[in-house]
């Protein structure tokens, strides 16, 4: 099962945190204790660790169960999935590089600002790929189709609901007589009218 998947800069700062388990200490406490674990691993060296420190803030479920972290990192940004052993860490290095490629495909070239001013979408991404631990979808083509039709959804739902869109494209009862926003304002007031 997959705990928790974080992103973080070389400094240390968080710029995606989701918890898939109860954790029992401050967040914070555990993404500085993460990023001490792997700031400090020569790049040589491989990107997967044990880490029964973090069994104090995500707790021990079984005596078998071990904590591992996987990480890669690119460029600015370090991506980290803490996982047990029912997890192989192959397959999460691998799920880290469809991660990585499907925020590139919606941010062509996905960089640190991105994470920062899209965090919603960037959740939604990673609500496509996992959910609840589980790994939902590895197929960046049904995961990119997938984003493109909620994107269809975001927008034709802004255009039937907001009275200022004016029919943008093409839906809603405004789209075939287009009307200014002054024009639908004096409308809604009541005893305000052209002079």
């Amino acid at each position: 099962m997959i705990h928790s998947v974080i992103i973080f800069n070389t400094s240390g700062v968080p710029r995606l945190t989701k918890f898939y388990t109860p954790i029992h200490q401050s967040s914070q406490t555990l993404v500085r204790k993460i990023y001490s674990l792997i700031s400090t691993r020569s790049a040589g060296l491989c990107n997967f660790l044990d880490a029964p420190e973090l069994e104090d803030f995500l707790g021990r479920r079984d005596e078998d169960e071990k904590l591992r972290v996987v990480y890669r990192s690119y460029a600015t940004l370090h991506f980290v999935f803490v996982v047990d052993s029912s997890e192989s860490e192959l397959g999460i290095l691998d799920l880290i590089q469809v991660f990585v490629e499907s925020l590139d495909r919606a941010f062509e070239n996905v960089c640190e600002l991105d994470l920062v001013f899209h965090f919603d979408e960037v959740h939604h991404i990673l609500a496509e790929i996992i959910q609840g631990g589980l790994v939902l979808e590895t197929n960046l083509e049904a995961i990119d189709s997938s984003l493109q039709q909620a994107a269809q959804a975001r927008k034709h739902s802004f255009a039937s609901a907001n009275p200022l869109a004016l029919g943008v494209g093409g839906v809603g009862p405004r789209s075939s007589g287009l009307q200014t926003p002054l024009g639908w304002l004096t409308g809604k007031l009541t005893g305000v009218g052209p002079r």
